[in-house]
């Protein structure tokens, strides 16, 4: 068996963590195991065993995929007809070689899509993959997490695995699932393992694939990581374990936190190089040919998506009800929820410069979405700046290539335009540029707003 390791660099120093990484390496169909390293165990390859998926969101259904690609036997349970309905019309953003495997799982049944509960009675595994968003307070709304929780305790039985993947604050496993598991008299670690495993998808990414991006493992015992690991296993070529659920809950807020304050810093720089009339893309490169000590990040309008703009705020929330201050995290978060303001305001004074002046006038935001290539607009810096540019009286509209339609924060509705004219627009905001289409016609607007600091095509843009 292949010796693995991993190199951590901690204070200038390099240590090598080893004996904890899980190496899968599939055998021949009639002697197809798995060896657990580290653990001393070997199990069979468990092809047949049930797994249900609780939640069938932007992680639920590429873990979904992902196991059936490996089982015969994969349940997605979701309470919302629309979309077990999307999922099975294949109305669903994923990449193409994901895509293929849904189809393939859905016909030939080794993917089977219910709305009902008690499907997870017949699960030898369970997959908890539900939303943790935040509220308009930045207060984690724990309610999906809850309910589903509570739902897969209701139906454990012995025998079982519970995994929980969702980010979440840090005691989460325990509070949710070991306690109530206890309380119906269930043995955590004995009848029942229980284990957390944070995802790691990176939408619209196809660098970085299921397979070979690691997957963190914390069972409340050696045996609940056991199991866990072996479930966890088909979707990725390695998992490193960690000693509770505990440490893998923080290990994921940590790897959020350090993006945010990535991000935030990275902002930063950008209006920094703004008031010293520098390039923020070409100093952020040039930072970049460090081999070592540096990982940057590109300026934007602001931060979107499931993860960044909320998961560091459940860390805070939780240790806000302790006391404890973190104020490097705090400070960052803050400046990410100021982002799309700072870019309202750049806009009201371009078009005040101009002469124009903001009511009346006609503004486009290109793109819409928070990332470029993904149909997604959970958290999307665009929603705040077209709430704050129409309270200044701007008719706002956008054009999006991927997002049909938008709902404001006010429950308002807009409508994409599908083949806009430079031309037509008092400004054009560029937001979001996905890959494969034409925007070309940005250029001919009179003013031009680059949120992204890279549009290229618009000689006479202004940057945030």
């Amino acid at each position: 068996m292949t010796q693995h390791h991993l190199a951590l660099a901690v204070n200038g120093r390099e240590r090598q963590l080893s004996g904890r990484l899980v190496a899968y390496q599939d055998r021949s169909e009639e002697d197809a195991v798995r060896r657990v390293s580290g653990l001393g165990t070997r199990v069979p390859k468990a092809r047949q065993e049930t797994v249900v998926i609780l939640g069938l969101g932007y992680v639920g259904l590429p873990t979904a995929c992902g196991l059936a690609a490996r089982r015969s036997s994969v349940v997605g349970v979701d309470i919302s007809e629309a979309r077990l309905r999307a999922v099975a019309d294949g109305d669903v953003d994923l990449p193409d070689a994901e895509r293929a495997v849904l189809h393939d799982a859905l016909a030939d049944g080794s993917l089977r899509l219910v709305d009902d509960p008690e499907a997870l009675a017949e699960a030898d595994t369970v997959v908890v993959c539900v939303p943790t968003p935040v509220d308009e307070d930045r207060v984690p709304d724990l309610a999906a997490l809850r309910g589903a929780c509570a739902t897969a305790v209701a139906h454990a039985r012995p025998g079982q695995t519970i995994i929980l993947t969702s980010t979440t604050f840090v005691g989460t496993t325990r509070e949710l699932l070991v306690e109530p598991l206890r309380r119906r008299g269930l043995g955590v670690g004995t009848e029942v393992h229980v284990a957390f495993s944070p995802e790691r998808i990176d939408p619209g990414n196809h660098d970085h694939v299921q397979r070979d991006t690691p997957r963190i493992v914390g069972g409340v015992t050696p045996e609940c990581s056991a199991r866990a690991a072996r479930v966890i296993g088909d979707l990725t070529n390695s998992v490193y374990l960690v000693g509770s659920p505990e440490s893998a809950e923080l290990t994921k807020l940590y790897e959020n936190i350090f993006r945010a304050v990535n991000l935030a810093l990275a902002n930063e720089i950008a209006d920094i190089c703004g008031a010293l009339s520098l390039d923020p893309i070409e100093v952020t490169i040039a930072a970049g040919t460090k081999p070592y000590g540096f990982l940057g990040s590109f300026p934007g309008p602001g931060v979107g998506g499931h993860c960044i703009p909320c998961d560091p705020h459940y860390l805070l929330w939780q240790l806000r009800e302790k006391g404890v201050a973190a104020p490097v995290i705090d400070q960052a978060m803050r400046s990410i929820d100021l982002r799309p303001d700072q870019v309202v305001r750049r806009a009201e004074s371009m078009l005040a410069a101009a002469g124009t002046g903001a009511i009346g006038a006609r503004v486009l935001m290109a793109g819409v979405s928070y990332k470029a290539g993904v149909r997604d607009l959970r958290e999307s810096p665009a929603l705040p700046i077209i709430a704050g540019l129409t309270r200044l009286g701007v008719d706002v509209r956008y054009h999006d290539p991927l997002i049909g339609e938008v709902e404001l924060p006010d429950g308002s509705r807009l409508t994409g335009e599908p083949e806009p004219r430079g031309a037509d627009w008092d400004l054009v905001i560029v937001h979001t540029v996905h890959p494969g289409f034409d925007y070309a016609w940005a250029g001919d607007c009179p003013q031009v707003l680059d949120a992204t600091y890279q549009f290229d095509l618009a000689p006479h843009r202004q940057v945030v």
